[in-house]
């Protein structure tokens, strides 16, 4: 048995440090692995993305589009999600269900600014499901499946959205 205070790592899976500018004969001396003089010989340099002076590629490349720092991230769900969680037992298709329930059963990992409902999928189950909002094929599925469908979002972003 070996005591604690002889443990030690197994021969040849370590290794000591290489220290760098300690004369020639070390083998990492002069210039210690960084070359010959210049910008990047000195420490503390960040360059990223600089060309010497000429105009950098990511700002010569056109830009187009825009990003709405107003627009709503919603954790979507599809209903071949929902049916194989009422498969697998971690959803009860007889009780109402809402942001709540989705993220316990683990089918969304967070709410972020609501849960959307979307069409993917065939829908077997009779659902009573909260959502803050759910596309048009969604709604038609779950009405046909004898469902209820209950949208949280104000009717202005409602009819922004279709």
């Amino acid at each position: 048995m070996t005591k604690l205070n002889e443990l030690k790592p197994r021969e040849g899976s370590t290794k000591n440090r290489m220290r760098v500018g300690r004369g020639e004969g070390s083998g990492k001396g002069k210039t210690g692995g960084r070359g010959v003089k210049g910008q990047k010989a000195r420490s503390g340099v960040a360059i990223a993305g600089f060309e010497g002076g000429q105009m950098p590629l990511h700002m010569r490349m056109p830009k187009r589009g825009f990003n709405n720092p107003n627009a709503l991230k919603f954790a979507e769900v599809n209903f071949w999600r929902l049916e194989q969680a009422i498969a697998a037992g971690k959803l009860d298709a007889g009780k109402p269900i809402d942001a709540a329930v989705l993220i316990a059963s683990g089918i969304v990992r967070r709410e972020l600014d609501g849960v959307r409902l979307l069409g993917k999928g065939a829908l077997t189950s009779k659902l009573d499901i909260t959502v803050h909002s759910a596309s048009a094929a969604a709604k038609a599925a779950v009405e046909k499946a004898g469902g209820k469908i209950t949208t949280t979002a104000p009717a202005a972003a409602e009819s922004a959205e279709a």
